[in-house]
């Protein structure tokens, strides 16, 4: 039987939703869905504190990164114990998750038979559908990952269609990080075109860009949609205040308009696995308001 080692919330969800939550021996410390996860042992830690100002903890990472540390320690004693068969980590993003490298580091010392390593490199939404299909065939599963694949490329197939019957598609700001200021990229884009919008800042398949302001001033979107990284809807509002206080704010047509929204980028858009597809459902509310009833008002967004 696998032992599964998941070492970031996606893949933790890609294997719950595969229908392997069983196998899991073992999670990243911010791996907390399917509800059913918590109770595993953690094997992750970031090296700073997360409940810092955003602005504290870029200047951290960056520290970390400058001086060629890893943001994460992984438990290598506690991954040891639990014998896992399968480790899930990801190589897409060292400032997100623990790493490629930190795992690597971990099994340098491994005595017996090694574990089997799969790393995740998503950059756009087929990346994530085939890694859900790449999980599932290093599970022994390829057919089962080839059907939940399916199921969501047909619903996401289905949103993109009536999005399309709009008559308008809103500018769209999407924003990744307050302070500093970043822009949403890799699938992000993507999902925001599905949804029926123009996407303003940052491009499909690259990382996430930072943002100068006076660019965003100058574009005035019609929508802003805020989903820092790691952050839900209450931590976002405690951080607002430096986007808030940044000059012509309140002259922004999607103030005016009181078309800002906050989402949890902690449980949606930043997490690459099957739950994107409730990132792209949660954008159409947000952009075609007059096609897709409000469904995740008040859990997945909320407006400013």
């Amino acid at each position: 039987m696998e032992r599964i080692a998941s070492l970031l919330p996606s893949t933790t969800e890609i294997v719950c939703s595969l229908g392997f939550e069983r196998a899991l021996v073992g999670r990243s410390h911010e791996c907390d869905f399917p509800g059913g996860v918590s109770s595993l042992p953690v094997l992750t830690a970031p090296k700073l504190d997360a409940t810092r100002p955003g602005r504290e903890i870029d200047d951290r990472v960056r520290e970390l990164v400058r001086e060629g540390l890893s943001v994460y320690r992984v438990d290598e004693q506690q991954l040891r114990e639990l014998e896992p068969t399968l480790i899930l980590t990801q190589d897409q993003c060292e400032v997100c998750a623990a790493s490629l490298r930190d795992v690597e580091e971990a099994l340098e010392r491994w005595i017996g038979t090694r574990p089997q390593v799969l790393s995740l490199n998503p950059a756009t939404l087929s990346d994530v559908w085939n890694d859900i299909g790449r999980v599932a065939a290093a599970l022994g599963e390829t057919e089962r990952g080839l059907e939940r694949v399916a199921g969501l490329r047909q619903r996401a197939e289905a949103i993109a269609a009536r999005a399309a019957e709009a008559e308008v598609q809103p500018s769209v700001a999407c924003v990744e990080w307050i302070d500093p200021l970043m822009a949403a990229g890799n699938w992000v884009p993507e999902l925001v075109e599905l949804a029926g919008g123009r996407n303003r800042f940052g491009n499909a398949g690259e990382h996430s860009p930072w943002l100068d302001w006076r660019p965003l001033r100058e574009a005035d979107p019609e929508i802003i949609v805020v989903m820092p990284c790691g952050f839900d809807i209450e931590r976002i509002r405690a951080e607002l205040g430096p986007l808030l206080a940044q000059p012509g704010w309140h002259e922004l047509r999607a103030v005016r308009e009181q078309r800002v929204y906050l989402t949890d980028g902690n449980q949606y858009f930043n997490r690459p696995g099957p739950r994107l597809l409730e990132s792209l459902e949660i954008l159409s509310e947000l952009l075609q308001p007059s096609l897709f009833p409000a469904h995740h008002e008040g859990t997945g967004w909320q407006r400013l």
